[in-house]
């Protein structure tokens, strides 16, 4: 499936792109909301299956008229947590770990961040988890799901449409690398996609993307450990990939990656 070939639906805030994989669709929820989120909707034999949640009340209620007609299966909850008023009675799917991350761990932090950054904007209830699952696969209204347990939560294979979905990938904008171990993780990841042939890769913060995209990002992360081998600071090291980088998009995630990269 080519990343580009969606039917585009407008909505009021957001838009939606729909790709048609015959007997499944994707409906990809771009919510030009504050944080550049996405949300994933698989439809199939009139049921629906939602991944993420949107965060953002108008948001909330945009997707929630969307999907008003479809029968929801059930929700994955993986590394977005927040956005509990997002369809209450919807079953919640998700692993222990990644349960543990949104409720008292690094992603509950980062949703008290956004609730002090964004005020009552923001949805900062966090969704209460009625199926706990482990990794493997998983089927959920007649879909099969693979879910890949990862350090913080979980990452998902959609088999029947070649399909994987991770938490960042963004071929023209900076992720969050904690340094140079994690950077080599990416890059396994990205480089097992390559070798399975994925047609798709959705992420948390992007429109879906291809292999190309995927070969890119490789080339940066691997950039991004030689521009750190050869800075001394923090400032010289963030001044080169801005410099190497200009287009780029998610400055604040280059300033997290710096962070690590030169900790104190």
């Amino acid at each position: 499936m080519n990343k580009n070939t969606y039917t585009t639906v407008k909505l009021a805030k957001g838009e939606m792109h729909v790709y048609d994989f015959g007997t499944m669709r994707l409906h990809a929820y771009k919510t030009n909301d504050l944080l550049s989120n996405e949300v994933f909707i698989f439809e199939k034999n009139n049921r629906a299956v939602v991944l993420e949640s949107p965060c953002f009340f108008d948001n909330i209620q945009e997707l929630t008229d969307y999907v008003k007609d479809m029968d929801v299966a059930g929700m994955l909850v993986s590394y977005h947590g927040a956005g509990a008023t997002f369809l209450p009675n919807a079953p919640k799917y998700a692993t222990q770990n990644a349960v543990e991350f949104s409720q008292t761990g690094g992603g509950n932090a980062l949703i008290q961040n956004f609730t002090q950054a964004f005020g009552s904007s923001f949805d900062a209830s966090v969704h209460p988890i009625t199926q706990v699952i482990q990794g493997g696969k998983v089927n959920i209204g007649g879909m099969d799901f693979i879910i890949c347990p990862t350090a913080d939560a979980f990452d998902v294979k959609i088999p029947e449409i070649n399909a994987v979905y991770t938490h960042m990938l963004g071929h023209d904008c900076h992720s969050i690398v904690a340094g140079a171990q994690h950077a080599d993780a990416m890059i396994a990841q990205l480089e097992e996609y390559i070798a399975n042939g994925i047609g798709l890769i959705l992420t948390s913060h992007y429109t879906p993307e291809d292999l190309k995209d995927a070969q890119t990002k490789i080339a940066y992360l691997q950039n991004l450990k030689a521009i750190a081998a050869n800075c001394s600071n923090a400032g010289e090291f963030k001044s080169q990939v801005q410099q190497q980088y200009p287009s780029y998009s998610g400055e604040n995630y280059l300033d997290m990656t710096t962070g690590f990269f030169f900790s104190k």
